[in-house]
């Protein structure tokens, strides 16, 4: 079960009120925020542009520094935001894009659900002549006009995988391997997923893949998952996280069974996941994970602020914006702090 002292935890824990306090404060307001927030004010943009930013939830720690970030980009430019989070509801989340065209908002960025459920919402904003501007997951493929800025998914995964691979065959030994993949309506753990397969498919003599588990980002799903696993193939020494949100899950299962070693211990399990987040910074830095694929949060915000202004003029703007994120590990971490948000988180 999860220690009441271990440091990755104790992060989580420092890291759980702000997202409490930020998560009261939108239940606050009934159905979600949905007022202009405090401190979004012009100053001395050319045109003070309203902004409606819409997220699906704010139960990740990824998710609470992408709200801040579009938030502290929309304040740098001078423009008004109208916030809104639905709570893992989509028709939820459509309501609250209307609420955003019925008030006239300049442009609309959104975090949804998943791929498809959002298409209504893009086509109503599409019907009434507003940009809309998808951050961080993209929608499906439709007749439904959006941008989308997102994380290069499966080459993020890839370069993080090849990685671990690398600390493997240092090793000289083979290592059975286990994935925990998201939920898979979400393109973004399907590129995840296919990342981590296109790595390990290139290093057949060093990995083995014995265990696959499904979590639909749910914790609780993730560890029960890791603890079978473990149980069926005692003998795994690999495991990648297609979140680091999922790693508590994977820490409190290591440690039921005895498996939980630093770098440099013979019974270490090499980890790596993606996103860069607090507690994957605190375990890079206690020496119990080797790597994890960052995703620049800060180059997300500004291009997702940045498309909506180009769309507003009439400009071309390419219907997918790529962050190709970075890698860090063991050998880079400290001179990669100042772009690492998951190292910045509470500063």
């Amino acid at each position: 079960m999860k220690s009441s002292s271990h440091p990755a935890l104790l992060a989580r824990r420092r890291f759980l009120p702000a997202v409490l306090g930020l998560w009261m404060a939108v239940l606050s307001t009934g159905c979600g925020r949905d007022e202009p927030s405090e401190g979004a004010t012009a100053t001395g943009t050319a045109e003070r542009l309203t902004v409606g930013i819409a997220f699906e939830t704010l139960q990740t720690e990824y998710w609470v520094a992408g709200y801040e970030a579009l938030k502290s980009e929309c304040a740098r430019r001078g423009f008004k935001v109208l916030e809104a989070v639905a709570d893992g509801d989509a028709n939820r989340q459509l309501e609250q894009v209307k609420n955003f065209i019925t008030r006239r908002v300049d442009g609309i960025i959104l975090v949804p659900k998943d791929a498809k459920t959002c298409l209504p919402a893009i086509r109503a904003a599409n019907a009434a002549g507003i940009p809309i501007v998808l951050f961080n997951r993209p929608a499906a493929q439709s007749d439904a006009t959006s941008v989308a800025v997102v994380a290069d998914n499966p080459g993020l995964a890839r370069a993080t995988v090849d990685y671990m691979i690398g600390e493997a065959r240092k090793t000289g030994r083979k290592h059975q391997a286990m994935i925990l993949m998201g939920d898979l309506g979400d393109i973004n753990a399907i590129g995840r997923r296919d990342g981590f397969d296109a790595a390990v498919a290139a290093a057949p003599d060093v990995i083995e893949v014995v265990s696959r588990i499904p979590t639909e980002w749910n914790q609780e799903k993730a560890q029960a998952g890791v603890v079978n696993g473990l149980q069926a193939n005692p003998g795994i020494r690999f495991i990648f996280s297609s979140s680091d949100f999922l790693f508590p899950s994977i820490v409190s299962a290591l440690k039921a069974a005895g498996k939980y070693h630093r770098i440099g211990d013979p019974g270490h399990v090499i980890l790596g996941g993606i996103d860069g987040d607090a507690t994957a910074w605190q375990m890079l830095q206690d020496g119990y994970l080797d790597a994890t694929g960052v995703q620049d949060v800060y180059f997300e915000a500004a291009q997702s602020v940045e498309a909506l202004v180009a769309l507003r003029e009439g400009r071309d703007v390419a219907s997918v914006i790529l962050d190709p994120g970075f890698v860090i590990h063991q050998g880079n971490f400290r001179e990669m702090a100042e772009k690492t948000w998951g190292a910045n988180v509470g500063k």
